[in-house]
């Protein structure tokens, strides 16, 4: 599969995944390839894979970068939304409808012969993330995940080691969100996790999350809302969070 690089990066607990996209690229198909493969974060910050193959197909590099991407994803918090962008059907149509009928005929297609790429198959169905399905864009056509991984795929495959105009891991992309509204955000994620674990948290951490001073919240005694959550007392000193679109009964922030 020749050699890989990957970015690493150290994921602060609020952050999710929010989108992915993938693409491949070879120079004579066969001949010298590479693949490419981008996540966005719900901080606003950017992750890009890519590798390179000396002899390979197009095909090949674009199942090694679904692989790749979702072997990363598959350390990373995901938002419950995401999918995968590619512009390969082959890659799509394969991964979605071909695949349980080739492990049923032992590896053979509909005509009777070898399934191509085999491996790389096996290894993309045994990686698969349940939720996050592929979807189709297409190629060329202006979506700027898609043109950004086609770039990183085509520059490795002419052998450079690092694309140009890479996005650099945890780079502020163009027109970021104000970063007020990044601490936001951040603080609404952990607040819908700590309601969906039925976290309880001290008065001291509650006032750090919806920052509000300590002494307010000390003059609190029964359930009440902030934003889409209502605050409830657990009876032990300590404060969980319910989602309730419609808000608390009272005292609502």
């Amino acid at each position: 599969m020749g050699n890989n690089q990957a970015s690493a990066v150290q994921d602060p607990l609020y952050r999710t995944v929010v989108a992915a996209a993938c693409d491949g690229a070879c120079k004579g198909n066969p001949g010298p390839g590479g693949w490419g493969s981008l996540l966005r974060y719900s901080d606003g910050t950017v992750e890009e894979l890519g590798g390179f193959d000396p002899q390979t197909t197009n095909n090949r590099m674009e199942l090694t970068a679904c692989l790749a991407l979702l072997k990363r994803l598959k350390e990373l918090p995901l938002d419950p939304k995401l999918a995968i962008r590619t512009d390969s059907k082959y890659l799509i149509d394969g991964f979605s409808r071909w695949l349980p009928g080739w492990k049923r005929k032992g590896w053979r297609t509909a005509s009777g012969g070898a399934v191509l790429n085999r491996e790389l198959w096996e290894a993309l169905d045994a990686a698969r993330l349940p939720g996050v399905p592929l979807v189709h864009v297409r190629g060329h056509s202006g979506d700027p995940d898609n043109d950004r991984c086609d770039a990183i795929a085509v520059a490795y495959s002419r052998g450079e080691k690092t694309p140009a105009a890479a996005v650099p891991v945890d780079a502020v992309p163009v027109d970021p969100a104000p970063a007020p509204l990044q601490r936001l955000l951040s603080r609404l994620e952990l607040a819908d996790r700590f309601a969906e674990a039925g976290y309880g948290l001290s008065l001291v951490e509650l006032a750090q999350l919806v920052e509000q001073p300590l002494s307010r919240l000390e003059e609190r005694e029964g359930p009440w809302s902030w934003r889409q959550w209502l605050v409830e007392p657990d009876g032990e000193g300590r404060w969980r969070l319910r989602r309730t679109p419609q808000g608390g009964p009272q005292g609502a922030e």
